[in-house]
């Protein structure tokens, strides 16, 4: 498939991962234990590619990277929900993979080795100031919003480095994060965690 201009992808988001909070990588800093293992997930509640649905859809993504995020060398392993049919998967990987242009391909031009594409069962929900993702057997993340100092979510905006740069990001902290697969394996808590609305398109 051809890079296609009529596609937009717009939900929620969230990630986590095993640094400090705030995590420094998007400041181009390094992470705070030397590497950095995150999870991302996307809730598509409105979306298509060329006039196909991807209404309601998630996608997940477990990155791990060696060093400063913005040198590159990620491994990354690519989640879609298992309720796409084929032409939605296709445009999911198409869009989330970088294929399609966008902010997406910013983030893929990162990756050094992909680990593999699955289709799995993708446990999305968020609940006021709180975010959770279900893989089973794969990952469970929550996550939940910082009070800033004024009151209301304390948020980070247009930093240099970031999976989503349409909205500002609420800055959150990790009530619990495993990770299992590819033969990596980690496990989390009390650590940065980051959520918003996303939008991307070309």
């Amino acid at each position: 498939m051809s890079e296609n201009k009529n596609w937009i992808v717009q939900g929620s988001y969230f990630e986590t991962c095993n640094c400090e909070i705030a995590c420094p990588c998007v400041w181009l800093q390094p992470p705070t234990e030397g590497d950095c293992k995150l999870l991302v997930a996307w809730h598509v509640e409105q979306g298509h590619l060329d006039g196909l649905s991807l209404d309601g859809l998630n996608v997940a993504m477990a990155c791990y990277s060696p060093g400063k995020m913005h040198d590159g060398n990620w491994q990354v392993a690519l989640y879609v929900d298992e309720n796409a049919d084929d032409g939605q998967f296709d445009a999911l990987v198409q869009i989330f993979g970088g294929r399609q242009g966008g902010h997406p391909s910013i983030l893929m031009s990162f990756v050094g080795e992909v680990l593999g594409v699955t289709k799995v069962k993708i446990d999305y929900q968020e609940q006021g100031n709180s975010r959770r993702v279900i893989i089973p057997g794969i990952a469970q993340a929550d996550i939940e919003g910082i009070q800033g100092i004024t009151g209301g979510q304390a948020t980070i905006n247009n930093p240099p480095l970031c999976v989503v740069a349409s909205h500002p990001a609420v800055v959150a902290k990790s009530k619990g994060y495993q990770y299992q697969d590819y033969g990596k394996q980690w496990q989390f808590s009390e650590r940065n965690g980051y959520f918003s609305p996303f939008a991307y398109q070309p």
